[in-house]
């Protein structure tokens, strides 16, 4: 048997502060731009690429093999690829499950993803760790560093960027079984669709929203409670959305929030949002739950935080959850509603199922609203 030896062209990977990183292309031939990320994760790089949060952004995979598993339909968080392009350090032209559908490059063909491979990526990480980050390109086609330059200094920055109208719904569908026993109305800004099926699984019946609906356009579905999902961006410019969700908070229902979600209902109650230095992508995160006293490994995909200073002087805000690692905050709930939120991604099970009780808890406050109807929502 005579092994086929494939040639790749030359790729650029070059950083906004001017650092460049020579490879091989992968997937489409072309140029790409967005923010710079890295995802500690050691597999799961089909739910990544499909994460709507991930949208604007160029991934860089830590695994040494991005695409030996190849592709599964039904694994897919969205109905495309989201990043904006993906960097690794070695890319699989064949996969070897059984499963898979397609290689990865197929995939990234298709979709019109253009990658990087062969580069040094645990160098890639610790420059963006220490400088923080920033913008990049990558192209297959020009290998002009000033050109590369010119176009690279025509990116928007990700801190003030809304991006959750370039992935969410524009018009509301529904989801699971009519005759379930709870309503959710989901307000999306770039819902992972094992969110919904979370939800779904525990006898809840859902209509997704667009962000842009209105109070009444919500209420109107009767919901027994609310769901305030992940999506890109940052969460600072999102001032009509953030008063919507106050609004919605106010009707005492019950309210849950997943990752963005969780942002915004912060930013409802007078907490306000900021750009992290890296942010924290990868399913190895730990998180300690304050009120049990347990620790959960997470998954975790965010580049924007809640501000504990000004949760220290909201005397209605509790901190349920904090990262391990940077102390940063990472769950609240309000002492006077039945609302509450965490940074993390309780449906995506990084091994163990540490966070599926969040969904418990929210389908309990669920069960009370029903017994106790509020008067006039």
């Amino acid at each position: 048997m005579q092994l086929k030896y494939h040639t790749k062209p030359k790729a650029i990977l070059l950083l906004e502060d001017g650092k460049v990183f020579e490879g091989k292309a992968a997937g489409k031939i072309g140029t790409t731009t967005g923010e710079i990320c890295f995802n500690t994760g050691m597999t799961g790089y089909q739910e990544i690429f499909t994460d709507p949060s991930y949208f604007g952004q160029i991934v860089v995979m830590n695994n040494v093999h991005v695409g030996n598993y190849g592709i599964e339909p039904s694994e897919v968080e969205s109905d495309s690829i989201k990043i904006s392009g993906m960097i690794c350090k070695k890319f699989n032209d064949g996969f070897s499950r059984k499963r898979a559908t397609q290689s990865l490059e197929d995939y990234f063909k298709n979709d019109g993803i253009v990658a990087i491979s062969d580069v040094d990526t645990r160098a890639i990480v610790r420059y963006i760790r220490d400088k923080g980050a920033m913008n990049c390109i990558i192209s297959s086609e020009n290998t002009d560093i000033d050109s590369l330059k010119t176009l690279l200094a025509k990116v928007p920055k990700m801190e003030g960027l809304e991006l959750s109208s370039k992935v969410a719904t524009t018009t509301a569908f529904k989801f699971g079984e009519e005759t379930s026993t709870y309503k959710v109305a989901v307000i999306d800004f770039g819902t992972k669709t094992n969110i919904l099926r979370s939800l779904a699984e525990r006898d809840c019946f859902l209509k997704v929203f667009p962000m842009k609906s209105s109070v009444k356009d919500i209420l109107d579905f009767n919901p027994d409670g609310i769901m305030l999902t992940n999506g890109p961006g940052d969460p600072g410019v999102m001032k009509e959305e953030t008063q919507l969700i106050k609004e919605l908070v106010n009707t005492g229902k019950p309210v849950f929030g997943i990752c963005f979600g969780h942002q915004l209902l912060a930013q409802s109650q007078g907490i306000s949002t900021y750009k992290m230095h890296a942010g924290h992508r990868g399913i190895n995160h730990p998180v300690k739950n304050l009120i049990t006293g347990k620790s959960e490994i997470t998954s975790q995909n965010h580049g924007f935080t809640v501000n504990a200073d000004d949760i220290a002087k909201n005397p209605n805000i509790e901190i349920t959850h904090v990262n391990l690692n940077d102390h940063t905050i990472e769950g609240i709930r309000l002492k006077d509603k039945p609302a509450f939120s965490v940074q993390y991604h309780p449906e995506s099970c990084p091994g163990p199922y540490d966070s599926r009780y969040l969904f418990d808890d929210f389908v309990s406050n669920m069960k009370a609203f029903k017994k106790q109807p509020l008067v006039n929502a």
